[in-house]
């Protein structure tokens, strides 16, 4: 039988991890909710820096916003319908138009100065690079 330390500290920081993710992911599902499509996106990690790429097609790069605000960067725009009439002469209709809205937690360590992104050939792509960690120092005391 091993021995298990009780550390009631621990547990809270569990418990406070939780609910961080619990009410993160709340945030971004009541997000999508209000929009009419979510664009696919993958995630890429280089040594210097992160690559989000997003596929967009059909929405002109005059129409997507990217925010960064507390650490969540913020990817929305629209995509716009060709044509006014609404379902006159279609037999399917499978491409979704309207508003679109991905947000994503950001770590510490990017350079959130520094972002870039480009749009081409209905592919949005967002550099996020990163910065060293600041070593601990020592400070003497006087």
């Amino acid at each position: 039988m091993s021995l298990v330390h009780y550390k009631p500290v621990n547990l809270f920081d569990q418990f406070n991890d939780e609910m961080n993710r619990y009410l993160s992911s709340m945030r971004s599902t009541a997000a999508n909710q209000e929009h009419d499509w979510t664009p696919a996106v993958d995630i890429q990690e280089e040594d210097s820096h992160y690559l989000l790429t997003a596929d967009i097609p059909g929405v002109n790069r005059n129409d997507v916003e990217i925010t960064l605000e507390e650490g969540v960067l913020t990817v929305k725009g629209e995509r716009k319908s060709d044509t006014d009439v609404a379902e006159e002469g279609y037999r399917r209709r499978e491409r979704t138009y309207g508003t679109f809205l991905r947000q994503f937690n950001l770590p510490d360590t990017v350079d959130t100065a520094n972002i870039s992104a480009k749009a081409e050939d209905g592919v949005l792509k967002i550099a996020i690079p990163k910065q060293e960690k600041p070593e601990p120092r020592r400070i003497t005391v006087a």
